[in-house]
């Protein structure tokens, strides 16, 4: 659906973004990842045809955005990180303004937004100024113009930025939904959400494309090791000895719990050996019961700070 080629844009010396590629495919939800100054928004700005790139290309269903940037426009919707709202309309006032800006077919202008605002959850507001809504009202109203002509694809730019956590939880669903039937570019600070969202992350610093896959590969791929918590009811020295003794076991910590003779073991194994079974057939020989099991892999933040940081780089 979104295909980017080779894209670079330049300001002067400074190459903002420089000769990144990547796709989109349809109905895929994609986190669009990196720090302060990284490219991100420039590359979305490139997307959106808000901006020219230097170089490269961007096609959206096969229109390109330098050659075809009405066409590429029709099937984008944007939610900037700062909504374009006008304060001074009423939710429906400028629903319908941006209904006539985008040119949707004025016998289904009216059903469109009213199913809209029915899906993003405004239309008890949908009479009311939006410069006396609440920052989650207002955010849902900027999701809400973004779908304004039913485009395929939805580029989504901090969309849960300054929200409370019912409010994060509540568009995070949204745009799940939203998934089922739209390509969505997500670009969050939020990792956790871009977690539980999305099926796969481009990671991008200093204008470069750092890392794409997905979170769960991500996670494979870093360190040498695989980490995972254990929870066992048995004498702590002859657990830990057990557990020091089983093939591809690097090393274990201890977590000591208040219940007797239960203790939480952090288990630092070789990637390469999956010691899970040898583990449970030692425990259970003596009779040592594994009350819980946790991968303790590194999280889609863990991987972000390795990859954006410059110990990193330089190490």
């Amino acid at each position: 659906m979104i295909e980017i080629q080779n894209l670079t844009k330049t300001y002067g010396q400074i190459k903002a973004v420089n000769n990144i590629s990547f796709t989109v495919e349809k109905g895929e939800i994609l986190g669009f990842l990196g720090p302060n100054g990284a490219g991100k928004s420039t590359t979305m700005n490139i997307i959106t045809g808000f901006i020219p790139s230097t170089e490269g290309t961007v096609k959206v269903d096969g229109y390109d955005i330098m050659e075809n940037p009405k066409e590429v426009k029709k099937r984008i919707g944007y939610l900037p990180e700062l909504p374009p709202l006008y304060m001074d309309m009423t939710v429906q006032e400028y629903l319908n303004f941006l209904s006539e800006l985008k040119g949707v077919d004025k016998t289904k202008k009216k059903s469109q937004i009213s199913d809209i605002m029915e899906l993003v959850k405004i239309t008890d507001v949908r009479k009311r100024l939006i410069k006396n809504l609440s920052k989650g009202y207002k955010q849902r109203v900027g999701l809400a113009q973004a779908l304004i002509g039913n485009p395929e694809v939805l580029i989504l730019d901090e969309p849960t930025v300054g929200l409370d956590p019912k409010q994060i939880i509540e568009i995070r669903k949204l745009i799940k939904a939203l998934g089922k039937e739209h390509t969505i570019i997500l670009s969050s600070h939020i990792l956790p959400e871009v977690s539980a969202v999305c099926e796969r992350v481009v990671i991008i610093n200093k204008g470069e494309i750092a890392a794409i896959d997905t979170p769960e590969n991500l996670s494979k791929g870093f360190g040498t090791s695989a980490q995972f918590s254990i929870r066992i009811a048995g004498p702590k020295n002859s657990v830990l000895n057990l557990l020091k003794g089983v093939y591809g076991v690097k090393s274990v910590d201890v977590h000591p719990l208040k219940e007797n003779d239960v203790n939480d073991y952090i288990v630092d194994s070789s990637k390469e050996v999956d010691v899970r079974r040898p583990i449970f057939y030692e425990l259970a020989k003596h009779g040592y019961p594994i009350l819980e099991l946790k991968s303790l892999a590194l999280s889609l933040e863990d991987i972000f700070l390795q990859l954006t940081t410059e110990e990193k780089e330089v190490g």
